[in-house]
């Protein structure tokens, strides 16, 4: 810790290097009320409208020659009536027919575009951006915490022509008021910034300054006045969905639920309702989620779940209103996807499978029906911001037929679930309040469900202060957790991976059959510098061991403190080959709470971006021994030595019709423990405006010689059982995007994965602690290990009396998968679309005696029949 805290001082005084602050002119621009006939959306700004109003310009670079003069100029004008914002954008061109006109779907931000943000609750921390590409696509953002998210899964209905002429190229939109949040009150004052995308020489420019190394972005907005007497708009917009469903796949003989076919049609709706100038509702009943790209295939060898990104639309959108992540670490860690908050939980696959007895076969659904949710959003005049969200599961229920008697067996419990949050702005956002709490509450009323908690509930409080215009910041949170059920669910919580209470050499822990709750809590506190060459921050964060957020949140570990420092020395504008460079240090120092540290390490990186567009970058991080609390299973903490890994990457122009990257990346464990590394490769060709391929091959290998394989018992003893493991992985994504026209696209993903792994040199943990690596384990000899072919185990004769003591099975495997999307997106009017879906799966997994060769792998896989998904989905929104 004395290292740390010498650390933190240092970078805290390094900081006067670079305190002086820019002084930046504020810009205002003076709207005014539509007089008469409001202008007609045609991209040409020819309406008698446009003259009430003066045009706004004297954008200035952003990127890559900060505050110097763009290439080329930018003006702009706006106009307003009851219902609508007019915005009018003219970008110069002294060579209109070299503009770039690219296609992509929405929120592809491709090509030559312009762009506004409007910050109308003028709270200076959230905004909502509307972007017109010069092809006449459209992307839109909302934009919160000052600049640091944007999320484009926030689809407003507005509208957009582009014209190119002899002087370059316009864009006009319409927004509708409905679309945007702003207070009840006769005058405005909001925010905005214009921002252009000039493509040939990859440059942009802004109308209100905003230096790179400021820290954030909506607070430095210029204003928009002029604005008087419009009121928010109560807005009222229904979805309703049909959705027709056929699947082919393998028939299976004698199981009635494998016939090889089958079809459905469901009905939903979606909606949004404006309740009042502050509150918005958005709810959804019977949602489908066909139409969503599967999830990229893994193969997981860790102790720990694995995260997968939320696609179902109802979540995605304004998801960063329901965000409490407990650490959010620039320096990077496992724990920064630990977040109150996981969509994911609703509508989980079911956690229970029935027991199946010989000749039996069960119907199991694959997720849980979601009978319908809501979320509640707003935010008042006084910077008051709140979420919340309902969401109410069916109980699953599986089918089992036996020679067609068939009864049906509870899989998945009735379960309400609850999420609230809230912030408050204070002094213009400097200084930010706010709580979150969720609540989990399953209807158990089946024995055989009794694993899961009956409640399980959340909630924290977080705390951010920047002083000094926002340079430097002051963040901390605190988090509770309380989980309550039968026995036998507070048992199994408490011997999860994310706990592991029954490890022999944990004496801060032990487990208690009889406990029917567990409670935990968490926290970070995060001091950063943000503006200036240097820039840096630094923190510490814990998660006590009773802490259990996965029921409706995501953790990956418990029973830790993570302590962090990072700091970046930065150059923003061009000098000698460089377009821009950056230079990283991270430190890391990690416990339990025990008092053993667990990790520790160091690193350093740099990224540079060239003048012709290229970039690079590499980095190495120097690993001490480490102690996992996890890799045994349960078993005690066990040391592994540390290493070195080096990386780098590097990609071509990205304007360019034909591009590339390649990352690559190598782990060297001390004491030849360990060697891992692989390669990403992505190529991409555009041969027209209208047509995107990427092809993005990648290969991985993992050689650890301590890789866990199981653990058995020994007479009183447990034997924890480990291999060398030769594991190789490839994959191959390909994907192709065919833009018709703005509103019309094709788009196809297909991704064959395969990952083979193969064990040998088997060993017993003798010491897990010990003083090097050898000394940790004992390897068996070949008289004590055989292979027995027929029952596909391994025999362990430990004492040599020509006996089996125990026995483990062959853990190599052999999983293959090839997954595909084919989908046509149609939104024949704004806001309403129409879907046109393939799916298709194949997956096989092969034992290793059988197939070898990664020809024999892939051949195999293309000999399964595959799962064959069609569907055909109508969506039409109705305002009103």
């Amino acid at each position: 810790m004395k290292r740390s805290s010498t650390l933190i001082v240092a970078l805290f005084l390094a900081t006067s290097l670079f305190s002086q602050d820019e002084k930046i002119e504020k810009k205002s621009y003076l709207t005014a009320r539509v007089n008469g006939v409001a202008p007609l959306l045609d991209g040409l700004i020819s309406e008698a409208a446009w003259n009430q109003v003066e045009w706004g310009g004297d954008f200035v670079q952003f990127q890559p020659n900060e505050g110097e003069a763009p290439s080329q100029p930018t003006n702009f004008k706006i106009l307003y009536d009851d219902k609508n914002l007019y915005v009018a954008i003219r970008a110069f061109d002294s060579e209109p027919e070299k503009i770039v006109k690219r296609m992509s779907r929405r929120d592809g931000f491709a090509g030559d575009w312009v762009e506004i943000n409007i910050d109308s609750y003028f709270d200076k921390r959230t905004a909502f951006s509307f972007t017109a590409s010069v092809s006449g696509v459209k992307s839109d953002e909302y934009i919160s915490n000052n600049g640091d998210n944007w999320d484009s899964s926030w689809d407003p209905i507005w509208y957009l022509k582009t014209n190119i002429d002899k002087e370059g190229w316009t864009a006009e939109m319409r927004i509708p008021l409905s679309q945007l949040r702003f207070a009840d009150k006769p005058v405005h004052t909001w925010g905005i910034q214009f921002t252009r995308r000039y493509f040939r020489n990859e440059e942009r420019s802004n109308w209100q300054y905003i230096p790179q190394k400021a820290p954030g972005w909506v607070h430095l907005f210029g204003e928009l006045n002029g604005i008087e007497g419009i009121k928010p708009q109560k807005q009222i917009e229904i979805q309703p969905y049909i959705v027709g469903k056929t699947e082919k796949f393998e028939k299976e003989d004698g199981n009635p639920y494998a016939t090889g076919k089958s079809s459905n049609v469901s009905v939903g709706v979606d909606g949004k309702i404006g309740i009042t100038s502050d509150i918005t509702l958005d709810f959804t009943i019977n949602p489908d989620f066909g139409q969503v790209e599967a999830d990229p295939s893994q193969v997981n060898l860790s102790a720990f779940q694995v995260f997968f990104r939320e696609q179902r639309p109802f979540f995605i959108e304004g998801k960063n209103i329901l965000n409490f992540p407990i650490t959010q670490s620039v320096a990077g860690g496992s724990f920064n996807r630990d977040n109150l908050f996981y969509s994911r939980r609703i509508g989980r696959n079911p956690q229970y499978y029935p027991d199946l007895a010989d000749g039996e076969y069960a119907d199991q659904p694959d997720n849980t029906r979601i009978l319908g949710a809501f979320k509640l959003t707003g935010k008042n005049k006084n910077g008051f911001s709140w979420g919340v969200l309902e969401s109410i599961t069916e109980k699953g229920e599986a089918e089992i037929d036996f020679l067609g008697a068939r009864r049906k067996e509870v899989v998945e419990p009735f379960t309400n679930y609850f999420v609230g949050r809230v912030q408050q702005d204070i002094n213009e956002g400097n200084t930010i309040i706010g709580g979150m709490f969720t609540a989990t509450n399953r209807s158990i009323d089946h024995d055989q469900l009794n694993f899961l908690h009956k409640e399980a509930y959340s909630g924290g409080i977080d705390f951010k202060h920047q002083w000094k215009e926002r340079k430097y910041s002051l963040e901390l949170n605190g988090i509770y957790s309380q989980v309550g059920g039968s026995q036998e669910a507070i048992l199994g919580t408490q011997t999860a991976s994310e706990r592991y209470f029954q490890r022999p050499d944990a004496s801060h822990l032990s487990v208690d059959s009889t406990r029917t709750s567990l409670t935990g809590t968490g926290g970070t506190l995060k001091f950063a510098k943000n503006s200036g060459k240097l820039i840096f921050q630094t923190g510490a964060t814990y998660r006590s061991p009773g802490l259990e957020l996965n029921d409706l949140g995501f953790l990956i570990s418990s029973d830790q403190v993570n302590q962090w420092s990072w700091a970046q020395y930065r150059i923003l504008k061009p000098f000698s080959i460089f377009r821009s460079l950056r230079v990283n240090g991270n430190q890391y120092l990690h416990w339990d709470f025990g008092g053993t540290n667990t990790y520790r390490a160091i690193n350093f990186n740099v990224h540079a971006n060239f003048k012709n567009n290229w970039g690079f970058g590499s980095g190495s991080t120097l690993q001490g021994e480490s102690i996992s609390n996890a890799n045994l299973r349960g078993g005690p903490a066990l040391t592994s030595p540390g290493g070195i890994n080096n990386w780098y990457w590097i990609g071509s122009d990205n304007r360019k019709k034909v591009r590339f990257s390649i990352n690559q990346w190598n782990y060297w464990g001390n004491e030849r423990s360990e060697r891992s590394g692989g390669y990403f490769v992505n190529f991409t060709y555009r041969p027209v405006d209208a047509i995107n391929i990427s092809l993005s091959p990648t290969f991985s290998f993992n050689n650890d010689k301590m890789q866990y394989v199981t653990s058995v018992d020994y007479g009183s003893e447990v034997r924890y059982i480990t291999g060398k493991i030769n594991q190789n992985t490839y994959s191959l994504s390909l994907r192709i995007n065919y833009v018709i026209n703005p509103n019309l696209t094709i788009q196809y993903w297909g991704q064959p994965f395969i990952s083979k792994g193969e064990y040998s040199d088997f060993k017993r943990i003798i010491d897990p602690d010990g003083s090097s690596f050898v000394d940790r384990f004992q390897q068996f000899n070949s008289n004590e290990i055989s292979y027995d072919s027929q029952l596909e185990e391994y025999l362990i004769d430990e004492n040599g009396d020509n006996s089996t003591d125990y026995s483990f099975g062959k853990p190599d495997f052999n999983f293959v998968q090839f997954r595909s999307n084919l989908v046509v997106r149609w939104e024949y009017i704004p806001g309403s679309t129409l879907f046109l879906v393939w799916t298709q799966g194949r997956t096989n997994g092969i034992a290793t005696d059988q197939e070898r060769s990664l020809q024999d792998l892939t051949s195999n896989l293309f000999g399964v029949k595959p799962h064959n998904i069609f569907l055909i989905k109508y969506t039409y929104r109705i305002r009103l």
